[in-house]
């Protein structure tokens, strides 16, 4: 994928498997064999519905879950095989943002001891002084200021914690940062903001991002590259204008058709794909295809043969057998015809 020389791969995930022990013997496949990689300074955005997987694999890829096969490869080590020793320092290099910003900070801790409790695991600053000054400034960076240090979560909205969350992620000086969802807490007048704040930080410190949300037209505002999970499996990867101007699965057209135009002429006209049928639960999912139950062009290879994971136009990479070489090929109403 983007085989470009010049370009650093960060962190590279293969085939990677995290399956949850269920009752009777069954497993929920939260994440069903993916592969994708993330370049140096970009900012990879994974989306898909509530379900499919896209949190799962952020945690995965920090260690916070034991994957149940697969590698996942950040800056060369196996971050699945680090030492005690390599872990702690695994950690200043990379950091998490986490999703509800309510929950993510604790609510007995003023906003300095939150900031400052990285610095002090990781015994970053000889003393006191020199430690507070720098939560000053990273209180300042995310746009809160010094004044802010001795209050406590609960005295702040929704917006302000997730600030705080985002300082509490630049404690360490971390060269990765997965933002599990930053926004998706949020008032929507908040959620451009502390996106905006995260280009900015990207741009000042040279930060490498995976940026995990569902929110499509958000997305492609912050991300360099999407893939599209659904359902444990990555369907579609592309750069972002790639995907928005030219989708190639089924399901990211669907998705795609769900974000409104601001035009009222457009939008009167555009055509919504609306998906049949419940999310399947991935203690059984689907047999071949795990999006054929839900696909409005569903075809009978789909239930007998999973598609292959294939580059079906330049740096454009899908997992459907509409694109797959020699393989039965439909129309899709109002969105890329393919020839019968």
């Amino acid at each position: 994928m983007f085989e470009d020389k010049e370009r650093k791969k960060i962190l590279q995930v293969h085939h990677v498997k995290k399956y949850f022990p269920m009752d009777r013997g069954k497993q929920l496949k939260a994440v069903d064999d993916v592969t994708f990689h993330v370049y140096k300074g970009e900012t990879f955005g994974l989306v898909g519905e509530s379900g499919c997987g896209k949190s799962t694999i952020g945690r995965t890829i920090m260690g916070l879950y034991n994957k149940t096969a697969g590698e996942v490869i950040f800056k060369g080590r196996d971050v699945h095989a680090l030492t005690e020793r390599e872990k702690h320092a695994f950690y200043r290099e990379m950091q998490m943002i986490f999703q509800d910003p309510y929950a993510s900070l604790n609510p007995r801790l003023t906003v300095r001891e939150i900031i400052s409790e990285p610095m002090e695991v990781h015994r970053l600053f000889p003393n006191k002084r020199k430690q507070n000054a720098r939560v000053d400034e990273l209180l300042e960076e995310v746009g809160l200021n010094r004044d802010h240090a001795n209050r406590y979560p609960h005295e702040f909205s929704g917006g302000q914690r997730q600030r705080i969350g985002i300082a509490r992620a630049l404690a360490l000086d971390p060269e990765f940062i997965i933002a599990d969802e930053p926004i998706s807490a949020l008032d929507v007048s908040v959620q451009a903001q502390v996106v905006n704040l995260l280009k900015t930080l990207q741009t000042e410190k040279g930060l490498t991002f995976l940026f995990i949300a569902h929110d499509l037209s958000m997305v492609k505002h912050i991300s360099d590259r999407i893939g599209v999970m659904y359902l444990g499996h990555l369907v579609e990867l592309t750069e972002s204008d790639t995907l928005y101007d030219d989708p190639l699965h089924p399901y990211t057209k669907a998705l795609l058709s769900a974000i409104p135009i601001p035009d009222p002429d457009i939008e009167e006209k555009r055509e919504r794909i609306i998906l049949k049928g419940e999310l399947p639960s991935p203690i059984d999912p689907p047999s071949g295809c795990v999006f054929r139950t839900r696909c409005p062009v569903a075809m009978d290879i789909c239930a007998r043969k999973t598609p292959t994971w294939q580059e079906a136009k330049p740096d454009h990479f899908v997992a459907c057998h509409l694109y797959n070489e020699n393989g039965p090929k439909v129309n899709i109403q109002g969105h890329n015809k393919v020839e019968v």
